[in-house]
């Protein structure tokens, strides 16, 4: 008992919170959760108040077995239940368009389709940073969200650019396309060449999952497919090095 006392608060400062009692007092306290994980098939009325209170706070609430909750356990008690922490607040695409306006610049949005790899995500955060773009959005499910492991690879990022959480990419990507955005998704069998994309007016850059790249729904609201030239021997590059290119690709024809 003593030893799961000392390891709680590491757990926590880590953004995972463990127990029934502790993510109640969580969702109490207005803590900003990105994703709570609750036992599959399990009846307990204690956890399904928790489902349901998450639900309606609007949180993704992910229904995990018993292994995948032991693997992310850091106390060994999670009585069924693990509360990711988000390091921030999530923000509004519209805010994203509000502050372009404000600046008098043309949006440069990031849309990641279902990037799963925190450290993935954290790096890409980092490089919008770095490039100024004016935020990066993500779906609500199928993806890394703001975690602790997330805000640590930004370097600190994450404190600075705006991610919003959307539920439907193909249908924010129609939303933008409807607001004088245009959308360049990364494809191998591109038909427009990296520097060939026009990338100096508002752009919505679209960067695909590790393992299957882009959506077929993702790909088909793209106004361009864009390929990047690959003279080695491996066909395609980590999701973050590919958003860190058309990034700096639009940086660069933006200062011409």
């Amino acid at each position: 008992m003593d030893n799961e006392k000392r390891k709680l608060p590491e757990a926590e400062a880590d953004g995972v919170i463990e127990g029934r009692n502790a993510v109640i007092e969580a969702l109490r306290a207005g803590v900003t959760i990105d994703k709570i994980y609750v036992m599959k098939g399990e009846t307990d009325a204690t956890l399904g108040h928790i489902a349901s209170t998450a639900r309606a706070k609007g949180i993704v609430v992910v229904d995990a077995d018993r292994r995948k909750l032991d693997g992310m356990s850091r106390t060994h008690a999670h009585q069924g239940v693990i509360a990711l922490a988000a390091v921030r607040a999530y923000t509004t695409v519209e805010s994203m368009l509000r502050t372009a306006a404000d600046r008098g610049e043309q949006p440069l949005l990031v849309v990641c389709d279902e990037i799963s790899d925190p450290h993935n995500l954290g790096a890409i955060i980092r490089t919008a940073e770095c490039a100024g773009a004016h935020g990066v959005i993500i779906p609500k499910r199928r993806s890394a969200g703001l975690t602790a492991v997330v805000g640590k690879t930004s370097a600190g990022a994450v404190a600075y650019m705006p991610v919003a959480r959307v539920p439907n990419i193909p249908a924010l990507l129609k939303d933008l396309k409807k607001q004088g955005v245009w959308v360049f998704g990364t494809a191998a069998d591109g038909n427009t060449t990296l520097y060939g994309a026009d990338l100096k007016g508002p752009a919505a850059i679209v960067i695909g999952s590790e393992g299957d790249g882009m959506s077929r729904l993702v790909a088909e609201n793209c106004d361009f497919l864009v390929s990047i030239p690959m003279k080695g021997r491996i066909s395609s590059l980590n999701a973050s090095a590919a958003a860190a290119i058309l990034l700096y690709e639009a940086v660069r024809q933006r200062m011409g």
